[in-house]
């Protein structure tokens, strides 16, 4: 099997040869390629090709195709920095005070330049890889994410127990249908999967019944849209997802990307056979700061605990930072096999 179809065979519960590996690696690949991060989400080509190097030095099955996490906060007006060798921020909010959220106006997210480019990248991928590796084109964030930055995250904590619910989910459909716009742009690339981010939504942030509430429909939604695409759908959400991991898979996601906080037994005997697990390695304390040997052991630990399930990917938990030792990467990828 090739990597396209190890991947696939795991996202439809199938039999394969082994467990396919994806790594959330964009920082990680930009560096090796000698680009910073202002070249790598400026120019589709480079960021294509860090991509590309990336594959063809470690051999790993899947490619996630992700830039930041403000991609769509700029597009919805957001003011957003662009660090020399960081990646994209957020500073200050756009709405002031959530009834706002009321005037807010249509928003043509592909427009917007970095959409372009991240666009552009998954479509060369697909275009350079044919089918020999799984292309999964992250979309930014879901619009629980995407509210908390119009308003601030601490605006936005206290507008969630303010009671405005009338502006609030006036505040999450517009988000809703920014996040929608951008997995149907994705879908146009013929990118394999697409993927939504919804941290801010997570159990260190918000309680279980406020995710319910605020995320999970407007999460089921995104799904809903990617499914009516004719693609698979992955949630990320960081943090320790321990409180809601019953409540995820009602979104209807393929695939569930958890950190490493998330205790993987606990996700093992929730999603087994039903959602397929991707993740959960430390991506610091063992990706970047542990030695191969750690990196070997954990991870052979999640390939024996998903052994009797086909619903596997190894991955870390969240993106693998920058400096992260080749060895380690090695390491990682060489433990499937």
């Amino acid at each position: 099997m090739n990597g396209y179809e190890r991947t696939k065979a795991a996202l439809e519960g199938r039999p394969h040869d082994r467990p396919p590996v994806m790594l959330h690696n964009f920082l990680h690949a930009a560096r090796e390629a000698g680009l910073t991060q202002a070249r790598f989400r400026s120019d589709p080509a480079a960021m294509a090709g860090a991509f590309i190097r990336a594959v063809e030095t470690y051999g790993y099955d899947g490619i996630l195709v992700d830039m930041d996490t403000v991609t769509l906060a700029g597009a919805a007006g957001v003011p957003v920095d662009f660090p020399e060798d960081l990646p994209a921020r957020t500073h200050g909010a756009r709405l002031e005070v959530l009834q706002e959220a009321f005037a807010l106006g249509s928003v043509q997210v592909g427009a917007y330049h970095p959409v372009q480019v991240w666009l552009e990248a998954v479509a060369r991928l697909k275009e350079h890889f044919r089918g020999e590796v799984y292309v999964r084109g992250n979309c930014d964030q879901a619009a629980f994410a995407l509210a908390s930055m119009l308003r601030g995250m601490q605006s936005w904590l206290v507008d969630l127990l303010g009671g405005e619910d009338a502006a609030l989910e006036h505040l999450l459909r517009w988000c809703s249908a920014v996040t929608c716009q951008f997995l149907r742009l994705m879908a146009a690339t013929g990118a394999d999967m697409l993927s939504n981010g919804d941290s801010p939504a997570g159990p260190e942030l918000v309680s279980p019944d406020m995710y319910a509430r605020y995320a999970l429909p407007y999460e089921k939604e995104a799904v809903e849209v990617t499914h009516g695409c004719g693609l698979p759908y992955t949630l990320h959400i960081c943090g320790d997802t321990g409180p809601i991991l019953e409540l995820m898979p009602r979104t209807g996601c393929d695939a569930l990307e958890l950190d490493y906080k998330t205790d993987p037994v606990r996700a093992h005997d929730i999603l087994k056979d039903s959602v397929t697990f991707i993740g959960n390695l430390d991506p610091s304390g063992v990706l970047a700061l542990g030695t191969p040997e750690d990196v070997r052991r954990e991870a052979a630990r999640l390939i024996e605990l998903f052994s009797d399930t086909p619903r596997f990917i190894l991955n870390a938990g969240c993106a693998i930072p920058a400096g992260t030792p080749a060895a380690n990467i090695r390491a990682l990828v060489e433990s499937v096999r």
